[in-house]
């Protein structure tokens, strides 16, 4: 799958550019290569949101880490394609090889998601409206506590995949990104 990203994109990307949500990694074993987010799961909020979710798939795609624990023991080396929802309030992580073979599901409760989950909103909103009418200063305050917050909840993923997926703390950001944008509901 394609995504254009058009005009709007503002992270330096030249104009017209693509993100590819499938991008082979040849050196990289342990990497995700394709992510996929259940459709039936997402409502798009908003262009803010939607623009998120463009920019944590490409920068997540372009380098990661991520060694499924069990798979790997297995003997499975990646990279790997990973199909994220959220099914009865939990996250499911459908990891498969990249022929598009299951290797391992794993299932994680949301609950202590929920939290982070609201205020990364929040925040996110309030940023969203200080960039269109605040200072920078004030532009500046909102993006720090933004980042604590995504800091926070990003650590809060690595602790919950612990003895299950190896990754680190760029990719764990990112992928609390795509949670988020899972996580919205009408």
């Amino acid at each position: 799958m394609h995504v254009d990203i058009g005009d709007e994109f503002a992270s330096g990307l030249p104009e017209g550019r693509q993100i590819c949500e499938s991008i082979p990694h040849p050196m990289a074993q342990h990497s995700i290569s394709h992510i996929e987010l259940d459709e039936d799961t997402i409502l798009w909020r908003n262009a803010d949101i939607e623009q998120e979710r463009r920019v944590a798939i490409y920068d997540l795609i372009e380098e990661n880490t991520f060694r499924p624990v069990r798979a790997s023991e297995a003997g499975a080396t990646g990279p790997y394609r990973l199909r994220l929802s959220v099914q009865d309030g939990r996250l499911a992580l459908d990891i498969r090889n990249g022929d598009d073979e299951p290797l391992e599901l794993l299932v994680l409760g949301l609950a202590r998601f929920r939290r982070p989950i609201r205020e990364y909103f929040a925040i996110c909103d309030s940023y969203y409206q200080a960039i269109r009418k605040a200072t920078p200063s004030e532009i500046e305050t909102i993006d720090m506590a933004r980042r604590g917050v995504h800091n926070h909840a990003a650590e809060l993923l690595m602790e919950r995949l612990e003895g299950k997926v190896e990754t680190d703390f760029a990719t764990a950001r990112r992928l609390f990104t795509l949670i988020c944008v899972l996580h919205i509901k009408s």
